[in-house]
């Protein structure tokens, strides 16, 4: 067995995940700067990942991955747990199940947990949201849970299966009541206008991916979540001006 230290930041360290799991990874495991992956043939990580390679002695990477993704009870509604987690749900919880790393998106990055704690405040019963970005999947599917009467994903990456491959440039004019995108901020730079387009001027963006220091400025703030350096922002759907957004220079 042979394993590989992939030295990353937090920033990157969903998508490169993603691509250990893509190259048959059989376990992963945190470590300080990065993560470790273990594959059965050192050549299955040539051309997908760069790092340090040793040879490992017998080791039950099943055990170590389960203990790398414990449950988690993210704000006041929901139960996160990997599909091989057997925990009951806590009362009053929604069970929120998500493979980790299988594709960009996993709830064990403070982003999503942002993303999941201002949809418990935001989406009302009945509302059409729109993830956009959708990656693994798991605003979509806490959206059902919180009972949106209509949900569609879309992400520009074909390989994570979301219910259209496209962006929301796709999407009708003043079709969604919320737009959920845990994505970039150079990403919601480039989309803002269609955001706002999509969006009713009654309804709420919910945007994150991005750290402090590139937070979006224009727009119509609701509230602010913060965790560590990343941020999320809760936004009115009204367009605030014309001029696109912009994000503050340091």
């Amino acid at each position: 067995m042979y394993s590989i230290f992939v030295a990353c930041g937090a920033q990157e360290e969903d998508f490169l995940i993603a691509r250990a799991w893509e190259a048959g990874t059989l376990g992963l495991t945190d470590e300080p700067g990065g993560f470790r992956a273990f594959f059965d043939d050192a050549a299955a990580m040539e051309g997908i990942l760069s790092g340090v390679v040793r040879h490992e002695p017998d080791y039950d990477w099943a055990q170590a991955t389960r203990e790398s993704f414990p449950p988690l009870e993210i704000g006041r509604r929901f139960f996160l747990v990997p599909p091989w987690n057997e925990d009951a749900t806590p009362a009053g919880r929604l069970r929120l199940v998500v493979n980790p790393g299988m594709a960009c998106g996993t709830g064990w990055h403070p982003c999503t947990q942002m993303c999941l704690e201002a949809m418990e405040q935001y989406l009302r019963p009945g509302d059409r949201v729109l993830d956009v970005g959708s990656g693994s999947g798991i605003l979509s599917v806490a959206a059902r849970l919180l009972g949106a009467g209509a949900v569609a994903g879309c992400d520009i990456d074909a390989d994570v299966r979301p219910p259209f491959v496209g962006s929301a440039d796709a999407v009708q004019t003043a079709s969604a009541d919320l737009l959920v995108s845990n994505i970039s901020a150079a990403a919601v730079d480039e989309l803002a206008g269609e955001f706002h387009r999509v969006v009713k001027p009654s309804g709420t963006l919910i945007l994150s991916g991005f750290t402090e220091s590139e937070v979006p400025e224009e727009l119509r703030t609701l509230e602010r979540l913060q965790k560590g350096e990343w941020v999320c922002l809760v936004a009115t759907g009204a367009k605030p001006s014309d001029s696109p957004i912009a994000r503050r220079s340091r």
